[in-house]
Formats: structure tokens, C-alpha cells, sequence
């Protein structure tokens, strides 16, 4: 993954990275409400998006376990002492874990940073339960934050839903719902920033299409899967149908 040309653990202490990670957050939080019982892992920069199901004062429903995972050239996050947590390095196309070992996958500031975002896909399909599921965040090609490389959101490839779609069906995923955040403009202004829950409420009424990111949840498609042949080691082989 490709994280050098902007650094994200800074960004997210500033102000601006703060209030979009609420933003983002509140959106996931729709579609994950809690995960009572069920293992998490973040991929690509995810610590500011895990928080929201680690144990919190007042909350009963936290994932049992948390786990982010990021490439070696990002700085890693840390987590509250005595959380359910663990922070690992590894390569995209080799995640250290178990086939069916893990109930839901966040990748935030993962896909559009990949070498190779087929492999990763495929990766995760392998580490994924049979009905685990898979939620991605990337940048909207056709909203600003991903045309300014001011922040992480403007790194890597950006997609727009229809490429998105593509990409995880060819990756044997079937798309269960969207959703989109981040309509507050890329701006470092206070004033910008007091108004993030405006500039939302109004982006998604009047020109959702411009959203900063894309939010997608998707869930193995066994419909799509041929196989070849038993795994070897660890591994399963895969190919595509038609």
C-alpha cells in the first residue's frame, strides 16, 4: 500500500481530521451499529473508525475483538490500554490470519492505496466467515476531497460507485447497501468546520453524487465462484466466472 506521499496519523490529531473522522464514523456507525461478539479488522489507516466498537463507558456491545492492521510505511495507531485490540503490519496480499477467521473487515484508506486491490480483495474474501462482511471507504471520484492532495483522501486511486461496484463483484462480493459522507468542503477554516452537521444534512439532500467518500457494504457472492481444485496450504484458488 502507498501511504508516503501524505502523512495520515497527523492529519487525523489536526482539527480537520478529527471532524471528518466523526462524519465518517457516524455513517459507518449506521450500518454497523455494534458488533456484540463478532471480530473487527481494520484495514489500511482504520484506528479513528475502530474506536467506535471498542468498550466504551456506557456501551455493552463492543466487538470482541478489534484488530487494525496497516502497511509498515504507515505509523501506527495505538488504543486505549486493556482494549480488546491488537495493531499488526503485513503485506496486502498476505494477511496473517486463518481462512474464515474473521466476521467483518472496515478498509478505510486501503483499496485506493493498493498495489494490487484485486489481491487484497481476494485476501479478504479468504480471511472473511461465510457470512462475514465487508465494509469499504474510499475516496468519491467525482467529490473534491479527492482532487486535492492535501489530505489522505486525495492519495491513490479514487472510484466512483460504478467502479466500485465492479471491482468487488470481480473480486466475488455482492454490493448489500451504500452509503455516502463527507460533504463538508476540504477546508482547514473553523468556521468550515463548525458547520460540518450543515454542510452534511445539505449535501445529502441536494447533491449526494458529490460526496467526499463512498461507503459500500458487500458479502461473499458464492454464486460468481468456480473453483478450481482443494486450497493449497492456506490458501484457496480461485476463478472467475464467464
Amino acid at each position: 500500500m502507498r501511504h508516503d506521499t501524505h502523512p495520515i496519523a497527523p492529519f487525523y490529531a489536526s482539527a480537520q481530521g478529527a471532524v471528518v473522522a466523526r462524519l465518517i464514523r457516524a455513517r459507518i456507525a449506521t450500518i454497523w451499529p455494534s458488533l456484540p461478539g463478532q471480530s473487527l479488522l481494520g484495514i489500511g489507516y482504520t484506528a479513528p473508525y475502530l474506536r467506535h466498537y471498542l468498550p466504551q463507558p456506557g456501551s455493552h456491545l463492543p466487538a470482541t475483538r478489534c484488530i487494525h492492521l496497516t502497511p509498515s510505511q504507515v505509523a501506527p495507531a495505538c488504543f486505549p490500554v486493556g482494549a480488546p485490540s491488537l495493531s499488526v503490519t503485513s503485506d496486502e496480499d498476505a494477511l496473517p490470519f486463518a481462512d474464515l477467521s474473521i466476521d467483518r473487515v472496515l478498509l478505510v484508506h486501503g483499496l485506493e492505496a493498493a498495489d494490487h486491490a484485486r489481491r487484497l480483495l481476494r485476501e479478504i474474501w479468504r480471511v472473511l466467515k461465510d457470512d462475514g462482511r465487508l465494509l469499504v471507504v474510499t475516496p468519491n471520484r467525482r467529490g473534491l476531497w479527492a482532487h486535492l492532495e492535501s489530505t489522505p483522501f486525495g492519495q491513490g486511486q479514487p472510484y466512483s460507485p460504478g467502479q466500485i461496484t465492479r471491482l468487488l463483484e470481480a473480486g466475488f462480493f455482492r454490493i448489500e447497501q451504500r452509503d455516502t459522507a463527507l460533504f463538508l468542503p476540504p477546508s482547514r477554516l473553523r468556521l468550515v468546520l463548525r458547520g460540518a452537521p450543515m454542510w452534511e444534512r445539505a449535501g445529502r439532500m441536494l447533491a449526494p453524487q458529490l460526496a467526499g467518500v463512498t461507503i459500500t457494504e458487500a458479502m461473499k457472492d458464492f454464486y460468481t465462484l468456480v473453483p478450481l481444485g482443494e486450497a493449497s496450504g492456506r490458501r484457496v484458488v480461485f476463478t472467475e466466472a464467464g
